[in-house]
């Protein structure tokens, strides 16, 4: 084979450096002087940091200023430990003490289930599937400690996790899992009468509004079995506050022609205790559908603390 020839077959440095970056998980894009690496830097983030990368949470990548910063990273991820969570098959090279971790994860929840997990383990076990060749489990405890309850991490907001470096595809991933969790407690009250699967109505509205940043006020309207007919958003607000026009109220259960509602609605604050303006509100609703013949069947307000309800505090008569 002709020296030229060979030449062509074999790839140029700057070539094998791309690979090995892809090899890592990695990906480098530029703008003029700045340098920005993503993918999963999570698992190399210690290497980034040395090097003179910085954290950009907004694009949520490593930002390098000045030349292009390739062999160096290259050179950097080479020299480290193994990769994070990962053996690269040398039997010479010392596993780290999470080594084949996530296999007996999977192999303890095929043969026992998800139930006996606790939250950090069922974090842990989801977090396998958005980011690669780390140990989550750290980053599981982090995000509870930081959070409180899987619903919170699940709800927390993209710049609060960016705090930890969580990338786009985990965030995706998190606003998928809350959405699942609503959709399945919904199912449990669908096209059911409410009244008489009160747990399953309050367990639904608890998956939808306790974890809210801001409050929403939200109607179920029922036909005259007291089946579910719709549940709608009806006004969004600030952190303590969510307009309500009885009007509107009256109006939309008109227009879905519905018996009876059960209005709901959340404090971001966590305490579900009513206040003043909430139990004014309920009043007026309650004359304006009165009028047309529609009952008011409860006002809950729902908090991560609990739930409180109008009926059984004897505030709707």
């Amino acid at each position: 084979m002709g020296k030229a020839k060979r030449q062509a077959l074999e790839p140029a440095a700057d070539d094998k450096a791309h690979v090995a970056l892809l090899a890592a998980g990695l990906h480098l894009r530029t703008s003029e002087n700045l340098w920005r690496v993503s993918g999963n830097t999570l698992a190399h983030r210690q290497v980034l940091r040395d090097i003179g990368g910085t954290w950009n949470r907004l694009d949520q990548c490593w930002d390098f200023a000045g030349e292009d910063p390739t062999d160096k990273l290259v050179a950097a991820i080479e020299a480290a430990p193994a990769p994070t969570g990962h053996n690269s098959g040398d039997g010479d090279t010392p596993k780290p003490h999470y080594h084949g971790h996530r296999g007996r994860v999977r192999e303890r929840v095929l043969k026992s289930g998800t139930e006996p997990l606790a939250d950090y383990e069922l974090l842990e076990l989801m977090l396998f599937y958005s980011i690669e060749r780390i140990d989550t489990k750290p980053l599981a405890k982090r995000l509870l400690e930081r959070f409180g309850t899987l619903g919170d991490v699940f709800a927390a907001e993209p710049e609060q996790l960016r705090e930890f470096e969580i990338d786009q595809r985990t965030l995706i991933h998190f606003k998928a899992m809350r959405e699942v969790g609503r959709r399945l407690a919904e199912r449990k009250v669908k096209d059911m009468p409410v009244l008489t699967n009160w747990q399953q109505l309050i367990d639904y509205c608890h998956a939808a509004l306790a974890h809210e940043k801001t409050e929403q006020f939200r109607i179920l309207f029922l036909d005259s079995k007291n089946v579910l007919i719709a549940d709608e958003v009806q006004q969004r607000g600030t952190i303590d506050h969510a307009p309500v026009y009885p009007r509107e109220v009256v109006k939309r259960a008109l227009a879905l022609n519905a018996a009876a509602l059960i209005l709901v609605h959340n404090h971001p604050s966590g305490d579900p205790k009513p206040s003043r303006d909430d139990i004014e509100m309920t009043r007026e609703i309650k004359a304006a559908a009165g009028a047309l013949g529609i009952s008011i069947h409860d006002h809950l307000v729902i908090g991560r603390k609990g739930h409180a309800s109008f009926r059984s505090l004897g505030l709707l008569t």
